[in-house]
């Protein structure tokens, strides 16, 4: 599964104007609770590495693109190990509006190379409005997934899930390669190979052949669902039952 990626978003002055669903998930801080607030003054606590915060402070004042991991506190006081991207925001008039932060939990990835949002890679060091419209845009797709299920409809398209998000194709799937890495095909197989290996270690579902499992997970044929789940757990669906026996 796509792992969860904190977005906070603030204003110059580094008070919080908006964060995704994951931040919430990730801190257990809501949006309301969030915004206005500093994200160092409600993260941070007795662990956190002071000269991470220095090196944060400067990067902030300098305006630059910074990465670093610190220990941050969830809001039922429980400490973890914050993996941080942080990137100033301009206008077109190159002035500073945002500031722009992707986190993950350290607990959780313990390779964050390959999540394209978790690298100061070119296309991201001069971060702009549009970017974040981008990841707003990727936060509804996942939002809609999540909550919806749409995965599990075999016949889901790119254009029905535009539809939904009133978008357009083309952007839709640019919005999933960058934020994902990932084309919208294997985006959506994720969602599907986790349902599967939810519902292979289902006892209430053990009447069900592999095939039965991965037909009411969205995917139409045999050797797909065997390709995919492969490519994405490194073992077949067959190997993940043993190993789960």
């Amino acid at each position: 599964m796509v792992p969860n990626i904190a977005v906070i978003l603030t204003d110059p002055n580094q008070r919080i104007v908006w964060v995704n669903d994951d931040f919430t998930a990730m801190t257990g801080y809501s949006l309301g609770e969030a915004i206005g607030r500093i994200p160092g003054k409600i993260l941070q606590g007795p662990q956190t590495e002071p000269e991470v915060i220095e090196r944060i402070r400067k990067a902030i004042q300098q305006r630059v693109p910074f990465r670093d991991q610190l220990t941050n506190y969830r809001k039922n006081g429980e400490p973890y190990v914050c993996k941080l991207v942080i990137h100033p925001v301009f206008d077109r008039n190159q002035e500073l509006i945002n500031f722009i932060a992707f986190e993950v939990d350290g607990n959780l990835v313990v390779d964050e190379s390959s999540i394209p949002l978790m690298n100061l890679s070119e296309k991201y060091r001069s971060s702009s409005l549009r970017t974040i419209d981008e990841i707003k845009l990727f936060d509804q797709l996942k939002q809609l997934l999540e909550t919806d299920k749409l995965y599990l409809n075999a016949e889901l398209s790119l254009k029905i899930v535009t539809d939904l998000l009133n978008t357009n194709t083309k952007y839709l799937s640019q919005v999933v390669n960058h934020q994902a890495g990932l084309n919208f095909q294997q985006f959506i197989n994720l969602y599907r190979v986790e349902e599967a290996k939810r519902k292979i270690v289902n006892d209430s579902l053990s009447n069900l052949t592999l095939y039965g499992i991965a037909l009411q997970c969205g995917f139409k044929n045999k050797s797909t669902f065997y390709k995919v789940f492969k490519e994405t757990t490194g073992v077949t669906p067959k190997d993940f039952v043993r190993t789960r026996g």
